[in-house]
């Protein structure tokens, strides 16, 4: 089943086309890589995908909504990792994924479990984020996306901040989420590691994409 179906999307940005036409589509159980540059585009396609960008022109259907006429649908449904880890600084660990499992309508009681399989030591559960380092607050987000349990993963470098362990922890969470039905979409500046999960790879440069050699 199509997770993802993009059809000449064009997404504009203060005017500029920082999608130009993009086509692509994605099946449940798909790891797709969208690998290119800083600025081609990749971060705009994510932030499409979780219906949290207009569609300026084309068309484009995540999860059977039509991301022109309902985007709000799509967003409880999509599980982003941008950037910014989108955690409350003063909120702990817990309490971040205890907000994000409400908000998705999903129970609470799979949080410390989340926090577990991320790897996040018990003592630090309880702190505060904005005392975390950059790389435990990875993890953290990376938590609340397990706990919501969506039905598409759009991960953005989503090796970045993270040791070997962490790195480990995140490929087998995807390859996990992968196997038992969502669709996942990783974008990264290199191959990588993120290359190795991929069963197939586009290449984005210029806002626009094009095939690149499946893995």
């Amino acid at each position: 089943m199509t997770a993802v179906d993009l059809r000449g999307a064009v997404v504009l940005l203060g005017g500029f086309p920082a999608l130009a036409g993009v086509d692509l589509s994605v099946e449940r159980g798909d790891i797709v890589l969208v690998r290119g540059p800083n600025g081609a585009g990749k971060s705009t396609l994510l932030h499409l995908c979780a219906g949290l960008l207009r569609l300026s022109k084309g068309n484009g259907d995540v999860l059977g909504c039509d991301l022109g006429a309902d985007r709000a649908a799509v967003r409880r449904r999509v599980g982003l990792l941008g950037h910014d880890t989108a955690l409350y600084g003063e909120l702990s660990a817990a309490e971040n994924l205890q907000v994000w499992a409400r908000a998705s309508r999903v129970g609470e009681t799979d949080v410390p479990g989340a926090l577990e399989r991320l790897g996040l030591p018990p003592r630090l559960r309880d702190v505060p984020t904005d005392r975390l380092s950059a790389g435990q607050r990875r993890r953290v987000a990376l938590a609340a996306i397990v706990v919501r349990r969506p039905e598409l993963w759009l991960l953005d470098e989503p090796h970045a901040g993270l040791d070997s362990s962490g790195r480990q922890i995140v490929d087998s969470i995807v390859e996990a989420a992968a196997a038992a039905g969502a669709a996942v979409v990783l974008a990264s500046h290199e191959s990588g590691p993120a290359g190795d999960l991929a069963t197939r790879t586009v290449t984005m440069a210029g806002g626009a994409l094009s095939e690149g050699m499946a893995q």
